[in-house]
């Protein structure tokens, strides 16, 4: 479908541009009516290569949608003339025209979730079940508020994560261009240095000789292997469902990252169950729902276990037990919640508590981190040092002999 820049005036003569897709010309104009606008002047545009075609709506640019949809349905604008006034606000193009085509979609005759249902790329099915849930039961304000809540939450907790990896990373590599300096530059010239002097090297100095001759010959090998090893597990990962299903387990059982994975997977459990269950999306449907966000196959295992025991007759909280994956908080927790009618409470709880675990335990990562770098830094310099200037004090110690 092609894609149009356009100017317009809304029904006060107020200036409006944006791009927005549509058929043609007439189909232009009648998109643009859908939202209030009168199409002035317009030209198509040209489809730019996917390198540059900047095709990305972000978890904030979600939270600020729910956001703003709350507020716009929960003091009684219509939903149509919200829509609008989001399109015509948003900064992001890409998103201005997703909401245009649900604008369109709505106007003649979708309901809102099946206008979202349009979009897969953009709107998961919890959104769109939520969304579902809100217009059947008429709490869609509540629905979005919860929806924006929960999008903050995941952002925190990705910029949590984000800080957990990049100073890391960025040690790592600064390390890494620290040894390849010293193992292509300065090594070779020290070598060639003791081998004038004539004397026995010890082990160390051979070690690392080796090294250095395998980093001037072979970089090329070194740099490569590990992107090659690494592209390949990607691949084998994605197309062979028992290797996915293997990496997944490994992740979760990595000494102190895997622990704290597993909090993360479970707090998203608990909140998003919670969410669809106040909505009054049944039990079973949340519990398959669940197992497509939970992002670990191990995990939604467990959850398809649990799910065909409930189904079964046996309670939640005997099912979740039986599964053998689940900590016995989150047992008790949804025992408890199932005991005295409030889930959904006892499940926001589990989230808590696992967010805040989860927050006290990249703290104290992050502190350990740095002096843990610096030890392994430091112990590489000194094999480095100690392996040339080891031989080089033989040396001058014969020599004052």
């Amino acid at each position: 479908m092609p894609t149009f820049n356009y100017k317009a005036v809304d029904q006060l003569g107020r200036p409006a541009q944006g791009q927005i897709d549509a058929l043609n010309e007439i189909d232009l104009e009648i998109r643009l009516d859908h939202i209030g606008l009168s199409l002035i002047t317009f030209k198509e545009t040209q489809k730019r290569s996917n390198l540059f075609n900047n095709k990305k709506i972000t978890i904030k640019d979600l939270m600020m949608f729910c956001f703003q949809l709350e507020q716009l349905t929960s003091s009684g604008v219509p939903l149509l003339e919200g829509l609008a006034d989001l399109a015509d606000s948003n900064p992001n193009p890409y998103f201005q025209k997703v909401i245009g085509a649900i604008i369109s979609d709505v106007e003649s005759g979708k309901i809102l979730s099946e206008a979202l249902r349009e979009h897969p790329q953009v709107f998961d099915d919890v959104f769109i079940h939520l969304v579902n849930a809100g217009e059947q039961t008429g709490r869609l304000p509540e629905v979005f508020d919860n929806l924006a809540t929960t999008f903050k939450w995941q952002d925190e907790l990705v910029s949590q994560t984000k800080r957990l990896l990049l100073y890391p990373i960025f040690v790592l590599a600064v390390v890494l261009c620290a040894i390849t300096f010293l193992m292509i530059y300065l090594v070779p010239q020290m070598v060639a240095f003791l081998r004038n002097m004539g004397q026995e090297l010890p082990l160390q100095t051979k070690i690392l000789i080796f090294i250095s001759n395998a980093f001037v010959d072979y970089w090329w090998l070194l740099f490569s292997l590990p992107l090659i090893a690494i592209v390949c597990l990607a691949f084998v990962i994605k197309k062979n469902p028992n290797a996915h299903y293997r990496y997944d387990y490994i992740k979760l059982h990595i000494p102190v990252f895997g622990e704290i994975l597993e909090k993360i997977i479970l707090a998203r459990f608990a909140r998003y169950f919670a969410l669809m269950y106040q909505s009054g999306i049944p039990v079973l449907d949340a519990i398959k729902i669940c197992e497509n966000i939970v992002g670990n196959k191990v995990v939604a295992n467990a959850l398809y276990r649990a799910q065909f025991q409930i189904n079964a007759g046996d309670s939640m909280s005997e099912s979740f037990q039986n599964a053998g994956l689940f900590p016995p908080l989150v047992v008790r927790m949804i025992k408890v919640g199932e005991n005295t009618g409030a889930l959904d409470k006892s499940l926001l709880k589990i989230s808590y508590f696992y967010d805040r675990d989860v927050n006290e335990s990249i703290e104290k990562m992050l502190k350990l981190l740095e002096p843990t770098l610096t030890v392994i830094l430091g112990l590489i310099l000194g094999f480095i040092m100690f392996s040339v200037l080891g031989p080089v004090y033989d040396s001058f110690s014969k020599l004052k002999l």
